[in-house]
């Protein structure tokens, strides 16, 4: 009877073990939200005060302590005064120590990836002491990372990560949406959209075979099938953006075709400025909608090339690009020319105009890069874990980059594939959108609409 009834418990263990595996392989989300994540959580509460304390995060508070003491006294003698005993009796004493009190959780709340939760801070606590500790609070959870991504006063939010969601991408960069591209998507699950006219201008640092050309690829085929206009800035001889040729509304691949195109753009700005101010607008989206001039978004591609010299007879170029490239990043965002900047090389020995460009280009991509100074210069100003973030991109893992946006948050992040047939295809599908450059460079509106009036003298 007993060998039955161990045969049929193992019997019932395996076939538990075997269900739990099916579940976990074929229903791998459900497996995590009702098994996973319970048993992770449990876990965490319970160990959270050793792990708190391990991090430096607990803090020594003083507590008052009641205790039982035993005294022995003198017992009574007896009749014969030979025989005494020992009386035991307790003396209660109060007395303070001291305890460590971690910060309290509240609850856990899962996520697809792992779960999320608010932290109360201690008195003399900030958010940048759970930075700090994120990868050493990782290893305590038996997790991939843990981060930083919300925080009020007094309080933290954490989020862990089982896994590593960018291991493999899938996701289309088109969103349908007027200037947002979907390019890829973030570390903490969620997908990584680029909205122009929330952050208008990029710089995309990355060395060769980092993702650079890559991520260009997504933002073109994101924004090919959408009303606006692409242009190209290609000092590589026009091979890296003459195959999308039939999107784009202009092409530039040396040097002085760069100036003259230049030149238009802050012409395209100027004429947009005149036709707001005629219209007492404050910038293009506020002007009547048959008035609403054609955004522009411009992809510039080796930007050293821009302001190298291979002699002096170069400098009066060097200069004119420079300035122009400069007012159009000072002055697109309003009148809807929009940039996405790009090189392998950014440092600070190309001059002052590239450091005075990178203070305009808000929204920053750093892939893996060859040097440092580039690195500094994309994400330097930013956030210096970002930086180490930067630094920490392996060569095996291309189109990861840690990616950082006005609003001085910063992510890991990394692109989709999009191999250049499928963009070539997505410019050919879509190049009747392309308007023409002359349409873009003529007084007024792109569309057909009133003309401004000429400024006065």
């Amino acid at each position: 009877m007993n060998y039955t009834t161990m045969l049929v418990a193992l019997g019932a263990l395996a076939a538990l073990a075997a269900g739990g595996w099916a579940w976990r392989k074929w229903a791998p989300r459900s497996f995590w939200y009702a098994v996973e994540f319970p048993a992770k959580a449990t876990l965490v509460y319970l160990t959270w005060t050793h792990v708190a304390s391990g991090c430096g995060l607990a803090r020594k508070r003083r507590r008052w302590r009641f205790t039982l003491d035993a005294v022995s006294l003198a017992g009574s003698v007896s009749r014969s005064a030979k025989d005494t005993s020992a009386v035991m009796v307790q003396q209660r004493r109060v007395r303070s120590v001291q305890v460590e009190k971690a910060p309290r959780l509240r609850l856990l709340r899962p996520t697809p990836l792992g779960w999320r939760v608010w932290v109360k801070l201690h008195d003399g606590q900030v958010p940048d002491d759970y930075v700090k500790v994120g990868e050493r609070l990782a290893h305590a959870w038996r997790v991939h990372a843990v981060r930083v991504i919300a925080s009020k006063p007094g309080r933290v939010q954490l989020l862990a990560t089982m896994r590593d969601p960018l291991t493999v991408v899938n996701i289309a960069p088109e969103t349908g949406e007027l200037l947002t591209v979907r390019p890829g998507m973030l570390e903490n699950g969620q997908p990584w959209i680029i909205d122009f006219r929330t952050v208008p201008h990029w710089l995309n640092a990355g060395a060769t075979q980092s993702g650079k050309s890559n991520l260009a690829n997504a933002i073109i085929k994101g924004l090919a099938p959408q009303p606006v206009a692409l242009v190209g800035f290609d000092l590589k001889g026009g091979v890296e953006f003459t195959p999308y040729a039939p999107r784009l509304s202009a092409l530039a691949t040396t040097r002085g075709e760069c100036v003259g195109l230049l030149d238009d753009l802050v012409q395209v700005v100027t004429d947009r400025m005149a036709l707001c101010r005629t219209h007492g607008a404050r910038n293009i989206w506020r002007l009547p909608d048959h008035l609403q001039p054609v955004p522009i978004v411009v992809l510039v591609d080796e930007v050293a090339e821009l302001f190298l010299m291979a002699d002096k007879r170069e400098k009066e170029e060097v200069s004119k690009s420079a300035t122009a490239l400069l007012r159009v990043a000072q002055l697109g965002r309003a009148f809807g020319v929009y940039l996405v900047v790009c090189g392998q090389r950014i440092g600070s020995d190309l001059g002052p105009g590239v450091t005075a460009l990178r203070s305009q280009l808000s929204g920053r991509i750093c892939h893996r890069v060859n040097d440092p100074e580039t690195a500094n210069m994309t994400l330097g100003d930013m956030d210096p874990d970002a930086l180490d973030a930067a630094r920490a991109i392996a060569a095996e893992t291309p189109g990861v980059a840690v990616i950082a946006g006005q609003d001085g948050s910063w992510h890991r992040a990394r692109s989709v594939y999009v191999s250049e047939e499928e963009a070539e295809a997505a410019a050919r599908r879509f190049a009747h959108l392309s308007p023409g450059w002359s349409e873009l460079t003529a007084t007024g509106p792109a569309t057909g609409g009133q003309a401004a009036e000429p400024l006065a003298a």
